[in-house]
């Protein structure tokens, strides 16, 4: 029996004869037209080389794409088999008698599923290291160490997991002992009233999870800690007893009466030891500065009129501290006259540079009203006023502005003016005013432009990439990240040679910084 053809073969067949039916009806054509043989000929052989060059590129463009499968197959297979050897996998292999389409198909799968585990391992790995890392800083351990930039095997993978489970494990033990440490700090200062000296106790009167202690020798100082107050009881016990005794002598001089010293007994009996000694050494204070009763009032009223001074002139607590007889409680002539020179030189300091503490005083009312403002004018509820006052805080707002910038560039030009006559930086709260008024004025324009540094920095930041751990590296101890406290808005003219002078270091290369008023910095 005769084998069918193939549909190439009847499909060549069509070809041949469509080409010569259509040839045939040209013939005709020209005939028709009455055009000669030599022009038909000509004809026919451009028809005959449109037809070459046709199938010519049909050819060229099938042999085109015959070289880059096999190309694409080539670098598939490369790919492949450096990935599969990074995932530790054995080297691919595909059927015998693949035609190039599906050896390219066969290649294209393997790649992209040996790629997707390369994905999935990576995301496993990143997940635990963090864990280990978290871990590892907590416990101060040395982190479970895999090649940066390797992917890792099943088995890595294995391993990094139970080493993380055995930290967890750790953690929980610590946690035990920790808050064990913990309640017996907090029954200690509970009995003895005692006041935290240092970051440690008070962390450990802090419930907040970031005041949590679990490295070794943390835990070790914590037990120290604990030993340390019970001797403190103790202490404070022994000092308590003889404070009483030393008091009962002088209620016996003094022939106090029965009745107070009861009350006293009582009251004592009720507040915790620490609180009991501060309250004894008051009481044998008191009873021992009876006779110093008028000398300490003439004493008390000199010191509310240093203090005032000290408040106009802007004196920060370092100033203030510097004048030490200020907290001395030995009342004599010699500490009133010593009080005298200071209320004397400090009132000279002021009368000398009223007009700048006035300017700066002013310019703090003044930006405290402005903020006050600001406030206001973010806060969505105002919209629902409608008797005035939003139009009113607005023009004020408006006002305020308009006297702040004024107020700064007055206050640049006669600071400037003060620190070049006197050689030295016009000091406020032991800092140069002029610095301290452009990082008010800084800190406003970024704290207004926040958000839409926030938006813009959301829109353009980067994908996260992990970050591996090179080789040979451990974890350092955990420093403890604590949150500070702003300093208090109290202000001082600190001296260039003296603690209670107006003026300090010199001036030396520090300018304030012009663009705050060229620009005329925006407060709306």
């Amino acid at each position: 029996m005769q084998k069918p053809p193939r549909e190439s073969e009847v499909l060549a067949a069509s070809l041949v004869n469509s080409v010569t039916k259509a040839l045939s009806q040209l013939l005709d054509l020209w005939n028709e037209m009455g055009i000669g043989k030599e022009l038909q000929l000509e004809r026919t052989q451009a028809a005959k080389a449109h037809i070459e060059a046709l199938l010519n590129d049909m050819i060229e463009e099938e042999h085109s794409l015959k070289e880059k499968l096999e190309n694409d197959i080539e670098i598939q297979k490369n790919q492949l088999k450096i990935l599969r050897c990074e995932l530790k996998l054995e080297p691919f292999q595909v059927d015998e008698g693949l035609s190039i389409l599906q050896l390219e198909k066969e290649f294209r799968r393997a790649l992209e599923a040996a790629r997707e585990e390369k994905q999935v391992r990576l995301k496993e790995l990143q997940q635990l290291q963090e864990e280990d890392q978290s871990l590892c800083a907590e416990l101060c351990a040395i982190p479970y160490y895999i090649r940066t930039g390797s992917v890792p095997s099943v088995l890595e993978l294995k391993e990094l997991k139970e080493h993380v489970q055995k930290l967890v494990e750790v953690k929980e033990q610590r946690l035990e002992q920790f808050f064990k440490l913990r309640r017996e700090i907090r029954q200690y200062k509970k009995e003895i009233g005692h006041a935290p000296d240092g970051t440690l106790e008070n962390d450990m009167l802090s419930d907040e999870e970031e005041c949590i202690y679990l490295t070794k020798n943390q835990l070790a100082d914590l037990q120290l800690l604990v030993e340390k107050l019970q001797v403190k009881k103790e202490s404070l016990t022994a000092t308590r007893e003889a404070l009483e005794k030393e008091v009962q002598l002088l209620w016996d001089r003094l022939q106090w009466p029965q009745e107070q010293q009861d009350q006293c007994r009582r009251t004592m009996s009720q507040c915790t030891i620490s609180e009991a000694v501060r309250r004894w050494e008051e009481e044998l204070q008191n009873l021992e500065e009876l006779k110093k009763e008028q000398l300490k009032e003439i004493i008390a009223k000199v010191r509310q009129d240093i203090e005032f001074y000290w408040q106009k002139c802007f004196y920060g607590d370092e100033q203030r501290a510097a004048f030490r007889p200020f907290c001395d409680d030995s009342f004599s002539e010699e500490l009133l006259s010593q009080h005298d020179e200071e209320l004397l030189k400090v009132k000279e300091i002021y009368m000398k540079n009223q007009l700048l503490y006035d300017d700066i005083q002013k310019w703090q009312v003044t930006w405290d009203r402005f903020m006050e403002l600001q406030k206001k004018s973010t806060d969505p509820s105002r919209l629902l006023n409608r008797g005035g006052n939003l139009l009113k805080d607005e023009r004020e707002r408006s006002k305020i502005q308009k006297q702040l910038l004024k107020l700064s560039e007055e206050l640049k030009k006669n600071m400037e003016n003060w620190e070049k006559e006197n050689g030295a930086c016009f000091l406020v709260n032991n800092e140069r005013f002029l610095d301290s008024m452009t990082r008010q004025l800084e800190h406003y324009r970024l704290k207004k432009d926040q958000p839409k540094i926030v938006m813009k920095r959301d829109d353009s930041a980067p994908v996260k990439v992990a970050v591996k751990r090179p080789a040979g590296v451990t974890t350092p101890t955990p420093q403890k990240i604590r949150r500070v406290n702003g300093t208090p808005h109290s202000t001082a003219l600190k001296p260039a040679n003296s603690n209670n002078t107006g003026t300090s270091a010199s001036v030396g290369k520090q300018s304030f910084p012009k663009k705050i008023f060229l620009q005329k910095i925006s407060l709306t």
